[in-house]
């Protein structure tokens, strides 16, 4: 009878013991989920193969330390950041082992790619010279766009219409980033991972900007136009969303079509073999990105000394191309922020607050330099002013991360995310805006030809 007591006791015990793990699997794989739609879009210099290396080898020495004392679980390596295995373990109450093969796996392997690829500071330098030529391509691809469908040619868009001038360059980026930014990027990156930064972060990124559009609803509401800026919001988010649903779901079919013609392998990934790993490759990828940016850079400046004295959207597409880079990598450096939440239990990690930081903040100063140029008025001023709101607010913001994010909320287990986390950034965005532009407007009595 006691025998008996004590395996009822075992099998209460054990039976308590899997619903908690099972509780816990659950927590872990809603934070992970959280975590994972948040970086979506953009994760910054952590998508760095130096940087990813180095976060795992800290925590390869803090794990051996736990499993001098007791239980730990068997972890992967997803990306950018070790999570939980989202299998299901056998029902074992400890497992009191040192560090899993396949940790030792993953170390030794980082530790090999560290060795044959450039120092962490020569990496940081290529990524950022890749960013800063495909942020400038983003600038220009912008600039033609507007050009194409402005007044001008298409008379499509206009600053006095709901079709505000950057809706074409958002739509396309939207599109484009279902492509490579979503179906193709882990292709791209088994070529090469600066390669996919550049062309998601720098050029999508840079092709696409939220500042733009926060400030064309702007314009509308201090004429007194609020229906018109209210569906200027309504029908940007509208577009974009769907175009980033048809380029993901035209990337997939193409996919599909490459499958049929034996150009996949089974598992739907590309057959190119190709990879730009070794130290040699990625010293001359940098080495032309730098060429390439001091070409960028020496052509802008040059243009801008020509064009400056007669003013007008030339010259300010000159400046944009030199300082638009910054706002690249400074969005590239707050994208590290997302996925991490608030403070050290990370809350709301769903939230990405690193590209909710670029996108406030640059439509928020986007509208102070829109008052300063309308209370200055003068030909220089909007110069400058003009270059520095299309070139650096224009790359400090994107909306192709922002609709990337949404639409991996909008798939996940939580989709009220998504329209959440559109909500809180445009909301805020629009709000300041009024505070910093339109207030001062009114209040000043300035003439509304801006």
């Amino acid at each position: 009878m006691e025998r008996m007591s004590r395996v009822d006791s075992s099998i209460r015990r054990g039976s308590f013991s899997m619903s908690s793990h099972i509780s816990h699997h659950t927590d872990n794989n809603d934070d992970a989920e959280s975590g994972s739609v948040s970086e979506a879009g953009d994760i910054g210099d952590r998508a760095l193969r130096s940087r990813r290396f180095s976060e795992s080898n800290s925590f390869r020495l803090s794990f051996d330390n736990r499993s001098e004392n007791g239980a730990v679980s068997t972890l992967i390596q997803d990306g950018n950041r070790l999570q939980p295995n989202s299998s299901v373990m056998p029902l074992q109450i400890e497992l009191t082992s040192p560090l899993s093969t396949d940790a030792v796996l993953i170390s030794e392997e980082g530790a090999k790619d560290e060795h044959n690829g450039l120092p962490e500071w020569l990496d940081y330098i290529s990524c950022m010279a890749l960013l800063a030529v495909f942020g400038i391509l983003g600038v220009l691809t912008r600039y033609l766009l507007q050009k194409l469908f402005g007044p001008g040619v298409a008379n499509v868009t206009s600053d006095q219409t709901i079709l505000y001038p950057d809706l074409p360059s958002n739509v396309v980026g939207s599109f484009l980033m279902g492509w490579f930014g979503v179906v193709f990027k882990g292709d791209i990156s088994h070529v090469s991972e600066h390669l996919a930064i550049a062309i998601t972060t720098g050029y999508l990124g840079s092709l696409t900007t939220f500042s733009g559009w926060n400030q064309g609803m702007l314009q509308l509401s201090v004429s007194g136009h609020w229906v018109y800026s209210s569906l200027g919001f309504l029908i940007g988010f509208s577009l974009v969303v769907i175009s980033i649903i048809f380029g993901t779901e035209s990337a997939k079919g193409f996919r599909w079509l490459l499958n049929r013609l034996n150009m996949c392998s089974a598992n739907g990934s590309s057959k190119i073999n190709y990879k730009v790993d070794s130290y040699r490759l990625q010293l001359t990828l940098m080495l032309m990105s730098l060429v390439i940016l001091a070409i960028l850079w020496g052509v802008s400046g040059a243009l801008v000394k020509a064009k400056f004295k007669h003013g007008g959207s030339a010259a300010q597409l000159w400046i944009a191309c030199i300082v638009g880079p910054f706002g690249v990598w400074i969005r590239w450096f707050l994208a590290r922020l997302n996925g991490r939440g608030l403070g050290k239990a990370g809350l709301y990690k769903w939230v990405p607050f690193g590209t909710l930081i670029a996108n406030v903040s640059a439509a928020c100063v986007m509208a102070a330099l829109a008052c300063v140029k309308t209370a200055v008025n003068t030909r220089n001023c909007d110069t400058v002013v003009g270059g520095i709101q299309f070139g650096l607010m224009g790359c400090l913001s994107t909306v192709s991360t922002f609709v990337a994010e949404i639409n991996a909320m909008r798939e996940s287990r939580h989709p009220w995310r998504a329209y959440a986390y559109a909500a809180m950034t445009i909301c805020v965005s629009f709000s300041l805006g009024i505070l910093i532009y339109c207030i001062p407007y009114w209040t000043k009595g300035f003439d509304n030809d801006t």
